[in-house]
């Protein structure tokens, strides 16, 4: 089930630094830097790990 990757819209046009997510299963997010989409590494973590790791972020 690997999916499209997304970006925030709170990203800027400007190049901005920003991470791109994707599902990759019913239980796995993929998280990247869009700026090294093509060399920089993929992280892989759990559902349960990103909605903590979004709720800690929330402003």
């Amino acid at each position: 089930m690997t999916t499209t990757w997304h970006k925030s819209s709170h990203s800027s046009g400007n190049g901005g630094n920003c991470l791109e997510t994707r599902a990759e299963s019913h239980h796995a997010v993929a998280v990247r830097d869009s700026k090294e989409r093509d060399t920089g590494p993929i992280l892989t973590i759990s559902h349960d790990a990103w909605r903590a790791f979004i709720s800690m972020t929330k402003l």
